[in-house]
């Protein structure tokens, strides 16, 4: 019996580990378990206070600028951009779900328009309250948000486009790459936190302006962009070396966002809640 099972199993072609897919999906629940803490944050400090209309409470947590009195226009464009925030966060997660995509088509269609919709208020709105209502530290910071801005916009509208014309495995490649830069937000706070367990704070100025706040204004969006980039041609056209290396990259990705996610809630959402 051990003689026939093992010319069965011979005969049987070789199973190869997608180690690429695999690293794809520990990627994307490490960061969506980071998202979902950065959605509790919102939903338990910034919507309370911004639902009541006690917009001074937003001043309780250090913040760029949240609420000042007299600016009416600017405190409601920051109540909408906060409460918009947990919306898209947690859409985007909902959105990447393939099983959601293939066995719930209504769900994802409408999920991605509001999707879609809410990445535009919140990339035009960020443009406002940057060069309108000046809530920047310096330069460079208000250029990197000006840019990731433009990349929305231009990502979602070739997403919309690629699924108006049923190129769904277009559409499926630019909303990728939208998820990354629509994050950047929530990456920058990851990464301050993982480089700042790695190295203690090296680089970082007080008014954001050093070494690391200079490289992270463009970081949080590129960089991610450049691992899905580098995650969507490995996959379509990539030599098992490139699918390995790419795997690996993911793999390594993910645990920097585990740690910087805990750290982030441990410093920067937790203690406020």
């Amino acid at each position: 019996m051990a003689t026939i099972d093992a010319s069965i199993a011979s005969a049987r072609p070789a199973r190869h580990t997608d180690w690429l897919g695999r690293s794809a999906t520990f990627c994307y629940l490490a960061i969506a378990a980071g998202q979902l803490l950065f959605v509790a944050f919102i939903l338990l400090y910034y919507y309370p206070p911004t639902l009541t209309g006690n917009f001074a409470a937003w001043d309780g947590k250090p913040i760029i600028k949240g609420f000042v009195a007299g600016d009416t226009a600017g405190n409601l464009f920051f109540a909408v951009h906060v409460l918009l925030a947990a919306v898209i966060t947690f859409g985007g997660l909902v959105q990447l779900v393939p099983a959601i995509r293939n066995r719930r088509p209504a769900l994802h269609r409408w999920n991605g328009r509001l999707y879609m919709l809410c990445a535009l208020a919140l990339a035009l709105g960020g443009l406002w309250m940057t060069w309108g209502r000046g809530t920047w530290l310096n330069y460079v910071g208000a250029i990197g948000i000006t840019l990731d801005a433009l990349l929305i916009t231009g990502f979602a509208a070739l997403a919309w486009q690629a699924a108006r014309h049923r190129r769904f495995a277009d559409h499926r490649r630019w909303a990728i790459r939208l998820f990354a830069v629509a994050s950047a937000v929530w990456f920058m706070r990851v990464g301050y936190m993982a480089w700042g367990l790695v190295t203690g704070g090296a680089g970082i100025g007080k008014a954001m302006d050093g070494p690391f706040d200079l490289f992270l204004a463009f970081a949080n969006s590129l960089l991610p962009l450049a691992i899905a980039e580098l995650y969507l041609r490995a996959g379509a056209r990539g030599t098992p070396l490139a699918r390995q290396a790419t795997a690996a990259l993911l793999g390594v990705s993910g645990l920097v966002i585990l740690a910087g996610s805990a750290g982030a809630w441990m410093v920067m959402w937790g203690p406020y809640i």
